[in-house]
Order: C-alpha cells, then sequence, then structure tokens
C-alpha cells in the first residue's frame, strides 16, 4: 500500500469532479458525529466505495473522516481496479514435467 499511497500523494484531489470515497476502517467505536457524516456520505460496510461530486461540502465532511477513508480520483481508482483485476486473472497452469527414471535391473 506505500506505493499506492505515494502515488495518491502526487494527484491533487481539487481538481478532480469526482471523488471516489472507500470505507477502510471500521465503525463500531468512532465517535458518533463520525457515524453521522458516514451515513450522510452512504457508507455503511468496510471496504465500499461510494462516488460523490468534488465540492467543498463533501470535502469538509471527508476532512472529519479522514483516518476512516480512503479518497481516490477517477484515474486512480481505475488504475487500482485494472491492477486488482491483473492479479486475480486467471494464469496458464503450471506443468512440470519430471524425467523418467530407467528400470532397475533385478539381479540380485
Amino acid at each position: 500500500m506505500d506505493a499506492f499511497k505515494a502515488f495518491k500523494a502526487c494527484v491533487p484531489i481539487a481538481c478532480s469532479p469526482k471523488l471516489y470515497i472507500t470505507l477502510v476502517r471500521g465503525i463500531p467505536g468512532t465517535r458518533r458525529l463520525h457515524r453521522r457524516t458516514l451515513e450522510a456520505l452512504c457508507l455503511r460496510k468496510c471496504n465500499r466505495t461510494v462516488v460523490r461530486q468534488n465540492n467543498p461540502s463533501i470535502r469538509g465532511m471527508l476532512q472529519q473522516v479522514k483516518r476512516l477513508i480512503v479518497v481516490e480520483t477517477e484515474e486512480m481508482y481505475k488504475a487500482r481496479k485494472q491492477k486488482e483485476a491483473n492479479h486475480k486473472a486467471l494464469r496458464p497452469p503450471l506443468v512440470i514435467s519430471h524425467p523418467t527414471r530407467p528400470a532397475a535391473s533385478e539381479s540380485a
């Protein structure tokens, strides 16, 4: 995830028209204000992603719960999904051919 964070740091969030918001930490144990903010963003379960317009009110909500979420631009989201799809893609089977052993003579 370190490379992803480095990539995320290079892309400015302010210039993207849409934000992809993913809940990465659990809701139990958080403040009531944070729970209500996540509910307003329609984030109810971990690892769920919602798309919101990039405006000051949404960015203020994201600032409140920034330790619970990951915010991505459209390019970042598509790149991450493509990487996950490539990782899960079917690979050709691994074929191992063992050399045959010569038959042992039975002279004893």
